[in-house]
């Protein structure tokens, strides 16, 4: 194999090799948890998605994590000057953040799963990791690489780490005080930023050596993803918004602690534009896989807009585009079954070249870099080189073998199964009651696990204000 990927800290292509042969340890940046991912954010977890698949079709064992965030981080890094998200959301509908924080993450989950994107191995949630967070800021200040302040805040020193900004381009003279970290009146230099913080109307805090407080932000990742991942992590991925402040400072933090690399290979995927131009709340354009559900939009339409072109170019999704989608994934399908049909039973015999030649073009837009848009082209000469070359038996039997392999990265030609007796229906009552039970007795585990087995069956959880969960099949919309 000689798939490379593009190191956004080396700004250049570079043949991907694993520190441990054969196995690849990835981390991501998920979401914080204080509201419904939009269809941006899961323009960056469906590339990690593609990215993990096609390492696996590759042969490779990989182990992926992706973060919760479910302490809110502030909006920006002056204690006193900035608002917490979550908290902010917590006073204002007077819900405890611990429970705002679990009902997004199931939310978050249940995306994951309609979207058809594979359960990353951990899920680490902020909330059970302060431990970790701790001890890494505690290595910080023995390496002096962190000050304690006289209110007993934690800051991490910017000049102590001689390669800040090499990742962002932001070295220490671009970085102005108040440009994108505010000063706090307790930092030694004003490109410091906080690695533990003190608020007494902080609703979520913990203990420390130095007092009841709560993690900054960017501490959360470096922690937990060195904790499950080891020292020295093979691929980090996030969206181009991660890069500066939060990458940067998660590379500082790790490798101020450990004195190693943290990252071999680090990929970002650039954003999502609608209809030209930029998302944002106060144009009403932040849609989430639900919303497009809603408006008739299927999942496996909205994965494959999202998903047909590169990672590194900047998206324009439109609803034109959007319904494009949809009527290639009918191409697609239709095709299979074209092709079952042709196959008239037999199994896939030697690849003719007309089909060799598709599956290589897919191979090496792949290993370029994960050329989605460039792999869609291998896609789809198959279907053109089959029909021209009338595929028949063995050669239509191998061609859809093909069209399969290379659905293990789009995933999108399976049909939800049919579910319109009443014996499914009470499977699905009885799974989600057993799920309930779980999440009440705080086993996540158990709870995450019923999810998936609800996952496997195309059905959607839908929580209701009032808090009752119903559900609906993904691929109908037909309520249970």
């Amino acid at each position: 194999m000689n798939f490379q990927v593009y190191d956004s800290l080396r700004r250049t292509k570079r043949v991907f090799e694993p520190a441990e042969p054969g196995k690849v340890r990835m981390y991501h940046c998920g979401p914080t948890v204080y509201g419904e991912a939009h269809i941006g954010n899961f323009r960056s977890f469906l590339f990690a998605d593609a990215l993990r698949r096609w390492l696996e079709l590759s042969g490779f064992e990989v182990t992926q994590v992706m973060n919760i965030t479910d302490v809110g981080h502030l909006r920006d890094d002056d204690p006193e000057g900035g608002e917490d998200k979550l908290e902010s959301l917590a006073r204002k509908t007077s819900r405890d953040p611990w429970e705002i924080a679990a009902h997004y993450t199931d939310v978050f989950l249940g995306d994951v799963d309609l979207f058809r994107i594979r359960r990353a191995h951990h899920y680490p949630r902020a909330t059970e990791h302060v431990p970790q967070m701790i001890a890494q800021i505690e290595q910080l200040i023995e390496r002096d690489h962190a000050y304690v302040t006289d209110e007993g805040q934690v800051v991490y020193s910017v000049p102590s780490y001689a390669d800040y900004g090499r990742l962002s381009g932001n070295t220490g003279d671009d970085l102005l005080p108040g440009a994108r970290v505010e000063v706090g009146s307790d930092k030694h230099d004003p490109r410091d930023f906080y690695l533990w913080k003190k608020d007494p109307h902080h609703l979520m805090q913990w203990d420390s050596p130095w007092g009841r407080g709560f993690p900054g932000w960017h501490i959360e990742c470096s922690a937990m993803g060195q904790h499950l991942l080891g020292t020295t992590l093979d691929i980090h991925t996030g969206g181009e918004d991660n890069v500066f402040p939060h990458h940067e400072c998660e590379i500082a933090q790790a490798e101020g602690a450990t004195g190693e690399t943290f990252v071999n290979y680090w990929m970002h995927a650039r954003f999502l534009q609608i209809d030209g131009g930029k998302m944002s709340k106060s144009l009403g354009n932040l849609y989430t896989v639900r919303q497009l559900a809603e408006m008739g939009h299927p999942p496996e339409a909205v994965r494959f807009a999202l998903l047909r072109s590169h990672y590194r170019q900047v998206l324009n999704f439109t609803f034109a585009g959007l319904e494009e989608a949809a009527a290639n994934v009918r191409k697609l399908r239709h095709f299979a079954e074209e092709m079952r049909d042709a196959a008239h039973g037999a199994e896939a015999g030697a690849a003719p070249e007309w089909l060799t030649r598709c599956v290589r073009r897919f191979d090496d837009a792949m290993n370029d870099d994960l050329n989605l848009s460039g792999a869609l082209d291998g896609v789809f000469s198959l279907l053109h080189e089959a029909r021209r070359h009338e595929a028949q038996g063995a050669d239509a039997a191998a061609a859809l073998a093909a069209l399969q392999r290379f659905d293990q990265i789009f995933d999108v030609l399976r049909e939800s199964p049919a579910a319109d007796d009443a014996e499914f229906a009470a499977q699905v009552d009885a799974l989600i009651e057993r799920r309930a039970a779980a999440r009440a007795a705080k086993d996540w585990a158990a709870a995450d696990a019923l999810r998936d087995e609800l996952a496997a069956l195309d059905v959607e959880l839908l929580d209701g204000k009032d808090g009752k969960v119903t559900w609906r099949r993904t691929s109908s919309n037909a309520n249970g």
